[in-house]
This record gives structure tokens, sequence and C-alpha cells, in this order.
């Protein structure tokens, strides 16, 4: 079995990027704070790190598929639009998110709470300005009518049963 260059890049995108921007940076502003001792947050908290983690790695997964990196200069050559990109467009971002989020409640800290808040934004604008209208081109409609299907961010809820 050999491993695709696809994997490589994307395992060195992963360790300079997400690593970074979710683990390294929330434990530096953490500053030595414990874990948080009650059940509800580590419950919270722990769930939001590992679904994280998990989406992180289906969506990266997914990329090398679909023969690519989630890195903007080795994009993939076929869009991705399968698994967790079925709920939302940005999943890998939400992953990210969840991650740095979830950190916030196991040490209780309004630091890494407001540093999730800015990616946040971050990500938006990075979406919503350069990402969309890239994807808009080099996949034409096939992405339109993915954008059509699937919100950008928050899952839509099936429509409630009428009995």
């Amino acid at each position: 079995m050999s491993i695709s260059i696809h994997a490589v890049k994307t395992a060195v995108f992963t360790l300079l990027v997400p690593l970074i921007v979710a683990g390294v940076v929330p434990q530096r502003m953490r500053r030595g704070s414990p874990i948080i001792a009650n059940l509800p947050a580590l419950i919270v908290g722990g769930l939001l790190v590992i679904a994280g983690v998990a989406g992180y790695l289906w969506c990266a997964a997914l990329f090398v598929q679909a023969e690519g990196t989630p890195a903007p200069l080795t994009p993939t050559k076929r869009t991705v639009i399968g698994g967790p990109y079925c709920f939302n467009r940005n999943p890998m971002y939400t992953s990210v998110l969840a991650v740095v989020f979830g950190q916030a409640v196991l040490y209780g800290s309004a630091r890494i709470t407001l540093y999730g808040a800015m990616l946040l934004l971050g990500f938006h604008l990075f979406v919503v300005f350069y990402e969309e209208p890239t994807l808009r081109r080099k996949f034409n409609g096939e992405y339109e009518e993915f954008c059509r299907r699937v919100p950008r961010w928050l899952p839509r809820l099936p429509p409630a049963r009428r009995s």
C-alpha cells in the first residue's frame, strides 16, 4: 500500500495549520489553567473536542480521496460534497471551531472563547470573499447546486412531521 502525495500534503497542512490554530494557540492561551472539575463542562467540552477532531479527520480523508488537500494552494480536482459536507458547506472550519470552543468550555476560558469568536469571523470572511467565489469559478454549476442544497454554517433541521 502506498501513501498518496495528497495524503502527505494533507498531513503536513494539518500539522501546520489546524493543529496550531485549534491546539497550540488555545493551549498557550489557557496559561496553565486546569480543566474545570464539573461534570457538565467535562462532558460538553470533551464532546466538542472529540467531535471536532473526528470531523476534521473525516473531511481531510475526503480531500485526499478527491485528489487534493485542504490547503488553498493545492485544492482538490473534484468537489467534496459527501460525508459531513451534506450538513454544512464548511465542516472542516466548524470542526476546528468545535475543538477551540470545546477547550474554552473545558478550561472555563473567556480568552479562548474570544479567540474562537475571532476565528469564526475570520473563517466567515475568508469563505465569503475568497473560497466561495473561487469554488464557483472552478466548479461552475456543480458548486452552485451544492450551495443551494447545503447551508454555509448551520445545518438545516428536517421539517417537523405532521401527525
